[in-house]
């Protein structure tokens, strides 16, 4: 099992920033591609950003690409979210999760899932 728990969400003007961390327990962190994602109401979980096991490779949903960075530190079983220049349109639920296998762009490949943390921007 993984644990994850997310942090650093919160209220921001429109063009502002935020950092989201996700910190893991349990099994070997490194072991684990990394994705975040978010779900507005009455939305679809959407795909964000996704990093390799070693940090190496990453990948961006075009809503992300330019305005948001994926990073992690296996040493701190840490992975973050770097959210800039956001937009009204950028309020939802975010979540981290894990993925055994691939560096999935698709939520349904992920084995384990954050509570998530709420970011609202406003205009």
């Amino acid at each position: 099992q993984v644990q994850l728990v997310e942090s650093g969400g919160g209220k921001v003007q429109a063009g502002g920033s935020l950092r989201l961390s996700c910190v893991a327990s349990g099994r070997t962190f490194s072991n684990y591609a990394m994705g975040w994602f978010r779900q507005a109401p009455g939305n679809e979980r959407e795909f964000l950003a996704v990093i390799s096991r070693s940090g190496g490779s990453t990948a961006y949903a075009n809503s992300a690409k330019g305005r948001f960075t994926i990073s992690r530190d296996n040493a701190n079983n840490t992975v973050y979210l770097q959210m800039d220049s956001l937009k009204p349109e950028d309020t939802a639920v975010y979540y981290c999760a894990a993925d055994a296998q691939l560096m999935s762009r698709n939520h349904r490949d992920y084995d384990y899932w954050g509570q998530g943390t709420q970011v609202t921007v406003s205009s």
